[in-house]
C-alpha cells in the first residue's frame, strides 16, 4: 500500500484530534501516581514541564524566538503581570484536576470542561465587551439549568466543575492578553512557578531524595513523565490550531471531557444516574447549539433567512 499524504488541513486535524485524545486519557496517567499527594504531583508537573518544554525549544530550534518574545514580555509590565496571573490560574486548575481524578471525581471534572466554553463566552462579554447572540444566551441558560439540576440533586454546588471551568476561563482571558506562542507561554508560565514548586518541596520534605522519590525510580519516572504529558498535547494543539478552522476546534474540544466521562463511569465506576444524565443532557444540548451557531452552515442559513424576509 502507498503512503497516505496529508495536506496542511489534514496535518492540523490529526494533530488537534490527538491533542484532545491525550487530554481525555490524561486521568489514566494521573491515576498511576495516585499514591503521591496532589500538591506534590502538581509541583513535579510544573518542574518537569519546564524541563521538557525547554528541551522542545532546543530541539525545534525555537530558543531565539523564545528569547525575543521573553525580552518583549519583560519590557511590558502589564504583559508580565498577565502571564504571572495566568501561571497562577493554570497551576490552580492543574491541582484541582489532579485532586479530582485521584479522589473519584472524574465525572464532575468532565462537567467542568464541558461548561468551560460557555463560561468563556460570558467572560468574553465581561472582559472584551463581546456581544452574546440569542443562541449563545440560550446555550448559557441551558447549561446553567443543567448545573442547577445537578446542584439540587447532590445538595450542593458542583465546586470542582465550576472551579475547573472558571479557572481555565480566566486563564484563557489572560492568555488572550499576552501575545506569545504556545510553547513560549508554557515555558514562561512554568518558569515563573517552578521556584515556588521547588521551595514547596523543600519545605515538606527533609531531603532531595524524598522530594524527588529517588528511592522509588518508578515513581520518579512517572512524575517526570508528567512534563511530557503536559507539553506534548499542547504542542499538538498548537500545530492543529494554526491549520484548521476554529469551528473544527470547537467540535473537537468536547472529545476530551467525553473520554474522561466514559473513563469515570465505565472504568472507575463513578456514580452516573438518571439525574446526572438529565443534567448532562442540558449541557450537551447547550454545547450543540453553541457549536452549531459558530459554523459556516449556520451563518449561511441566517443569510438565506434574511434574504427571504419581505422588504419593509
Amino acid at each position: 500500500m502507498g503512503k497516505i499524504k496529508l495536506d496542511q488541513h489534514g496535518i492540523g486535524f490529526v494533530s488537534a484530534l490527538w491533542a484532545y485524545i491525550f487530554w481525555g486519557l490524561l486521568p489514566l496517567y494521573w491515576k498511576l501516581v495516585a499514591h503521591v499527594p496532589a500538591d506534590v504531583v502538581l509541583a513535579h508537573r510544573i518542574i518537569w514541564s519546564l524541563i521538557f518544554v525547554s528541551g522542545i525549544l532546543v530541539l525545534l530550534r525555537k530558543v531565539p524566538t523564545f528569547v525575543t518574545e521573553f525580552k518583549t514580555m519583560l519590557a511590558n509590565k502589564k504583559q508580565l503581570l498577565f502571564i504571572t496571573m495566568a501561571a497562577g490560574f493554570i497551576s490552580f486548575n492543574w491541582f484541582t484536576y489532579i485532586w479530582a481524578v485521584n479522589n473519584g471525581h472524574l465525572v464532575e471534572a468532565s462537567l467542568g470542561y464541558y461548561i468551560n466554553p460557555l463560561v468563556s463566552v460570558v467572560f468574553g462579554m465581561i472582559f472584551f465587551k463581546e456581544i452574546l447572540t440569542k443562541w449563545q444566551t440560550l446555550s448559557f441558560l441551558l447549561a446553567t439549568a443543567g448545573v442547577v439540576i445537578l446542584a439540587i440533586y447532590t445538595g450542593g454546588v458542583p465546586f470542582i466543575s465550576l472551579t475547573l471551568a472558571i479557572s481555565f476561563a480566566f486563564y484563557g482571558v489572560l492568555k488572550k492578553k499576552v501575545e506569545v506562542g504556545a510553547l513560549t507561554g508554557l515555558a514562561v508560565e512554568t518558569m515563573i512557578v517552578t521556584p515556588v514548586a521547588l521551595i514547596y518541596l523543600t519545605m515538606i520534605y527533609s531531603s532531595i531524595t524524598e522530594a524527588f522519590y529517588l528511592n522509588s525510580l518508578s515513581t520518579l519516572w512517572l512524575l517526570a513523565g508528567g512534563g511530557a504529558a503536559t507539553a506534548i498535547p499542547l504542542l499538538l494543539f498548537a500545530i492543529g490550531a494554526r491549520r484548521i478552522p476554529l469551528a473544527t476546534i470547537g467540535f473537537l474540544q468536547f472529545l476530551a471531557p467525553t473520554i474522561t466521562l466514559i473513563i469515570g463511569i465505565f472504568l472507575f465506576n463513578e456514580p452516573f444516574g438518571g439525574i446526572h444524565l438529565l443534567a448532562f443532557s442540558f449541557i450537551w444540548v447547550a454545547l450543540a447549539i453553541y457549536t452549531f451557531s459558530k459554523t459556516k452552515l449556520f451563518r449561511r442559513l441566517q443569510t438565506i433567512q434574511m434574504e427571504k424576509r419581505p422588504a419593509s
